[in-house]
């Protein structure tokens, strides 16, 4: 399933290609909470591999960078658990049925989808970022917490359904979801962002692994690419996480914004000419 570039390129070639292209995305990536499957999946691609086994091995790199970040988070008390383990659970189950059926769909659909979710996260990553706090008056539907100093309320009855949505989306295309669960954390359940930052890493994790599951169950799971990749994503995610707790996060969005985009526009081009 693995296949040379036009140019000729061999696999060793393109192997330390995707280290050092994976290394630099996962430290930018963890820097903002993100798990960067929307680069993985169109960088192994560019090199060579069948897009469901592009999935599968973004899943593994991303699951190797989310840990290693949150670690970090966890350290600076910015990754906040128990929000985390509410969000999270419908996340892992639609990530695993969409990891599990994407053969459903063929590489290209999987590609014009991926292209689409990529130009949503870009929209999202450009809308300005209030922290909305809460005012102290409970409602029902709505889980109230504090945590590192702030105090917030989620809504669940938007949380449980718009989170199992994004695990479907991303478990198929062979991402985290972390674009649109930052955003979910910020403008409707009014998290801080330091604090969706540091807890979005665990998120990505658990949802990756979920995915990766549910992928590699159908036999796309390369590890000759996959272990090597994944060690540098590690260090990536350690680097990107010590940036982060000295970095606002915010700075970021438009530059993100942007390479999300490219690749959105990379992967649609992938798609018409293959």
């Amino acid at each position: 399933k693995l296949h040379k570039l036009n140019g000729g390129i061999n696999t060793d070639t393109g192997l330390l290609i995707g280290i050092v292209s994976v290394f630099f995305v996962a430290i930018l990536m963890s820097m903002v909470g993100r798990g960067g499957g929307n680069f993985y999946v169109p960088i192994l691609v560019f090199l060579g591999l069948e897009i469901h086994q592009a999935a599968t091995t973004a899943q593994f790199i991303l699951i190797a960078a989310a840990v290693a970040s949150a670690l970090i988070y966890n350290k600076h008390r910015t990754l906040d658990w128990k929000l985390a383990l509410l969000i999270e659970p419908p996340t892992n189950i639609g990530a695993f049925i969409g990891g599990y059926y994407s053969h459903v769909f063929t590489g290209t659909t999987l590609k014009f989808v991926f292209s689409g979710l990529l130009v949503l996260a870009s929209l999202f990553m450009l809308r300005p970022v209030r922290e909305k706090a809460y005012d102290g008056v409970k409602k029902k539907g709505y889980w109230y917490r504090e945590f590192g100093g702030y105090r917030y309320a989620v809504p669940l009855w938007v949380a449980v359904p718009v989170t199992f949505c994004t695990g479907l989306a991303a478990g198929l295309a062979g991402v985290s979801g972390g674009s649109f669960k930052i955003p979910l954390m910020v403008l409707a359940c009014g998290v801080p962002m330091r604090i969706a930052v540091g807890t979005s890493s665990a998120m990505v994790a658990a949802t990756a692994t979920s995915g990766f599951i549910g992928h590699a169950l159908r036999g796309d799971f390369n590890p000759e690419w996959a272990i090597p990749i994944a060690a540098a994503a590690v260090v990536g995610g350690l680097l990107g996480g010590r940036l982060s707790v000295k970095t606002d996060p915010d700075k970021l969005k438009l530059v993100f914004a942007g390479t999300t985009l490219l690749a959105a526009v990379f992967m649609l081009a992938n798609a018409i000419m293959t």
